[in-house]
């Protein structure tokens, strides 16, 4: 019988590539002890010696797919001669070996019998047939057995595909859907056994369509990712640069399978790979990996390949003017009924794309996938984009788009003749997403989303176009601000600014909200209903002040900063802060003032104010100098002020919500990003149950004084010395090192908490005097990057 409620403490991957690696490190990102099986190098002393190279070298790939330094401590090494029977106590195994079907069911046959019988064996196959993979596995096997696609990078991904044969145990896929979501934090549909599965069936077809109208229309590859990027809801990388990315012969490979399998798909020839993209590949120049695909970097700046010349030019965007003002509109109805009034090959390009696209979708939804949902969720998730092609559709108006298709199947001008199936063409059909669910063109009906238990977990899940949202009550808010519940008497607060940034109407709404909340409710979560957590003070605010020399309104603007983040310390109700993506400057500094924090995995977080040439003056410093005494119990802060410092004067972003050295015991870190406001009320309800007390806010702070003022000036003359450190920035590590120590007081003084704040502002307000902080700002704000002058 299979263990359905076992929980999953152990894995091996079978496979040491690029994708296998990135799966094994994932799981050691999530706790889990990992080994990662790879065939010994030729000549090689070491049987592991391929693994070890292969766990290396996720050191070296950026983006980085471990979350912190200490993470690839778990990943083992393992050899297929030396540690097959360790694969007994795994309780789940996933093969993640070469695309071929030989190569893999050889690996099938030399693991299977070392598995345990409670243990689940997956393929991470992008494809092949899990049911014939599953014909060489042992009887007693083939029931824990089903297909687990991870997109790549598996890190940063959300999509994970689960693919059953016909003989899969129910049970598996339950206990694998629910570690899959809470476990690694993933976003996980269940996809049909058919080539290509849901996400790359769809996305190739996508990509390979807006290739055939490119070569019909005549246009250059620079000019169509300019087209197909996030102008029109897609990926940053649009076109060729995902190409390039994914890598040309992997792409070409993909291409050829669907061609070979999809002998019956009317839309068949579009997955022929085109005769550029063969060369491109017999010429070695693969993509990124190489140095050169659909672009390459010259000595004059990025090229495209031309593939009528045969060669690379330099790269030149130019859109059309009707275009380019068409796809900066936000609005995506009002932007299709501009493009449709364009008589421009380039908007034809957009237009023509996404009705064969949508075309292709609604006549292969039965056999691809259980719902619409799949699909659309499928292309955000495994793709990046905005909305899925079937949410499009429904935007756009079902009616309209629905029979623009028809027309252009009746006239040949669609890629395929085949008709749009009947349910599509239904009068009173208004979409595919509604409060019932989302149509499943196999069943003959909506089918709402997962019963699974872990969902209940989700409070506010992603919703899809059409999909009812949930309604919340509001208890107060004002222009920047929003304090309401859901009935539990835990309220929460969120932001309503862009980005999340900090001003004044801001601030005042939260010191509002706080002292609504201690009257109403039991406890308070800090959360936004979308990344990032915040991103700090409104720096275009800051600079009109200084451009307008009212130095008054910055001054009055930190101290009502303090008086927010030490009302969030001395509240009579517990505050748990709630992140997720970036949660910089002023941001961190409202969660480190939180009673507890309950962090989403992607989150970074940093108290990064020296890159805009200023210094945490909302309580940062306090909070790490209080924060440095309760780590020293021999009394001695200057080690841990020691590390905050360098934090602070270099502006550093952690890479992970595991990594952060911002946090304390008892905080958490949730895989799963829609986990996060349940994980945090959770949090916040035990604190209020276990009869919360406020810290004494005035408590003394023993600070480093003059002695660590000292050690960490010396630190700036070597930092000067070794690094190309400023002379502002200097100044800002002077101050920051004042606030941080407490000032010229001796070592082991008690201060008052108000002191350090004073320092805090004093230090600010000094810096914002200087054309240099200035210059940083705006550098910023015209820029997006530092300037170190």
């Amino acid at each position: 019988m299979i263990e359905s409620g076992r929980r999953i403490r152990r894995a091996a991957v079978l496979g040491a590539g690029v994708i296998g690696s990135q799966i094994a490190a994932q799981f050691a990102n999530a706790g889990i002890p990992v080994l990662l099986f790879e065939l010994t190098p030729e000549g090689a002393d070491d049987p592991r010696a391929g693994a070890r190279a292969a766990i290396d070298g996720l050191k070296r790939l950026h983006p980085s797919p471990l979350a912190a330094g200490d993470t690839i401590r778990v990943i083992e090494p393992a050899a297929w001669e030396l540690d097959l029977d360790r694969l007994g106590a795994c309780d789940v195994v996933i093969e993640a070996v070469t695309e071929r079907l030989d190569v893999k069911k050889a690996v099938f046959e030399r693991a299977a019998p070392a598995i345990g019988s409670h243990a689940i064996l997956a393929s991470s196959t992008s494809g092949l047939p899990i049911s014939v993979l599953a014909r060489g596995l042992p009887q007693g096997l083939r029931a824990r057995f089903c297909g687990v696609h991870f997109f790549n990078p598996p890190r940063y991904m959300h999509l994970v595909e689960l693919v059953a044969h016909p003989g899969t145990d129910a049970s598996v896929l339950h206990r694998l859907e629910g570690f899959l979501t809470t476990g690694l934090g993933k976003g996980v549909l269940f996809a049909r056994d058919t080539p290509g599965f849901i996400g790359n069936r769809v996305g190739v077809f996508a990509l390979a369509t807006v290739m055939h109208h490119a070569e019909r229309l005549g246009l250059p590859f620079d000019l169509v990712d300019r087209l197909t990027g996030v102008g029109v809801g897609r990926q940053k990388s649009a076109t060729f640069r995902t190409l390039d990315v994914v890598g040309l012969d992997t792409f070409a490979h993909i291409l050829d399978h669907l061609y070979e399998t999809l002998e019956d798909d009317p839309w068949r020839e579009v997955f022929r790979a085109p005769d550029w993209l063969r060369e491109r590949v017999a010429a070695g120049a693969c993509g990124q990996k190489t140095g050169a695909g659909c672009y390459r970097k010259g000595a004059g700046g990025i090229e495209v390949f031309e593939p009528g010349q045969g060669d690379y030019r330099p790269v030149a965007r130019q859109l059309h003017p009707d275009v380019r003002e068409a796809l900066i509109e936000a609005d995506p109805v009002r932007k299709e009924r501009l493009l449709a009034d364009i008589d421009h090959p380039q908007a034809e390009l957009i237009r023509a794309s996404y009705r064969d696209l949508f075309h292709y979708c609604a006549v292969h939804l039965a056999t691809l996938a259980p719902s619409a949902r799949e699909v659309d969720l499928a292309l955000r998730w495994g793709y990046g984009w905005s909305h899925g092609p079937f949410e499009f559709w429904q935007m756009l108006g079902w009616q309209r788009v629905a029979a623009t298709i028809q027309s252009a199947v009746d006239a040949g001008e669609a890629l395929a003749d085949t008709p749009l199936p009947a349910w599509a063409r239904e009068s009173r059909r208004s979409g595919v997403h509604g409060a019932r669910g989302s149509w499943s063109a196999e069943l003959g009906t909506p089918l709402p989303r997962s019963n699974h238990p872990v969902y209940r977990r989700q409070l506010f899940p992603g919703g899809l176009v059409g999909e009812p949202r949930p309604t919340t009550p509001t208890l107060w808010q004002n222009e920047a601000v929003r304090l309401w519940d859901n009935g539990d008497d835990i309220a929460v607060l969120s932001f309503r600014r862009a980005r999340h940034t900090v001003d004044g109407p801001l601030l005042d709404g939260m010191l509002e909200a706080i002292d609504r909340a201690e009257r109403e409710v039991r406890a308070l979560v800090l959360w936004q209903e979308a990344p990032p957590f915040c991103l700090g003070a409104d720096l275009g605010m800051v600079h009109a002040a200084l451009e307008a020399g009212d130095f008054a309104a910055i001054e009055s603007l930190v101290e009502r900063f303090q008086q927010v983040t030490q009302l969030i310390r001395e509240a009579p109700l517990p505050i748990v802060g709630a992140a997720e993506g970036m949660a910089l400057g002023g941001g961190l500094e409202f969660l480190l003032h939180c009673d507890q924090r309950v962090v989403a995995f992607e989150t970074y977080a940093g108290l990064v104010e020296s890159g805009v040439g200023l210094m945490p003056a909302g309580g940062g410093c306090c909070a790490m100098a209080r924060r440095a005494v309760e780590l020293s119990p021999r009394g001695d802060p200057l080690p841990w002020v020691r590390r905050w410092f360098d934090e602070m004067l270099f502006a550093r972003v952690t890479g992970s919500g595991i990594e952060s050295i911002w946090w304390q015991p008892g905080d958490r870190v949730v895989m799963h990003p829609a986990e996060l406001l349940f994980a945090a009320k959770s949090a916040a309800e035990a604190l209020a149950d276990a009869g919360y007390r406020s810290p004494w806010l005035d408590a003394p702070v023993t600070v480093a004084g003059e002695n660590g003022m000292a050690a960490l000036f010396e630190r700036l003359d070597r930092l000067s010395e070794e690094a190309p450190l400023s002379a502002h920035d200097r100044l800002i590590g002077e101050k920051i090192a004042t606030a941080l120590c407490g000032g010229e007081v001796p070592a082991g003084s008690e201060i008052d908490p108000a002191e350090i704040l004073r320092l805090e502002r004093k230090g600010f307000m000094e810096l914002a005097h200087t054309d240099a902080t200035a210059e940083r700002i705006e550098h910023m704000l015209e820029t997006g990057r530092r300037l170190r002058n």
